[in-house]
């Protein structure tokens, strides 16, 4: 799931309503502006593993709320 792809208005529902961990809401905000992967755990100082964990959260999270 590409969450740049969504309107500011989807984002932000999303924001709200997914209840999102310090964590993911970080992940989340990265993705919006369309940084990779890779970058955001150079970023957010943890493993590739670790994010693609915290992706598959945020999306599943996103995905409920739908």
């Amino acid at each position: 799931m590409k969450i740049y792809d969504f309107t500011i208005l989807e984002l932000n529902y999303f924001r709200t309503y997914c209840n999102f961990t310090d964590d993911e809401r970080t992940l989340f905000e990265y993705r919006a502006k369309q940084y990779p992967l890779e970058y955001c755990a150079e970023l957010m100082n943890v493993s590739i593993s670790t994010i693609k964990r915290l992706s598959r959260k945020v999306n599943n999270k996103i995905i409920r709320v739908c």
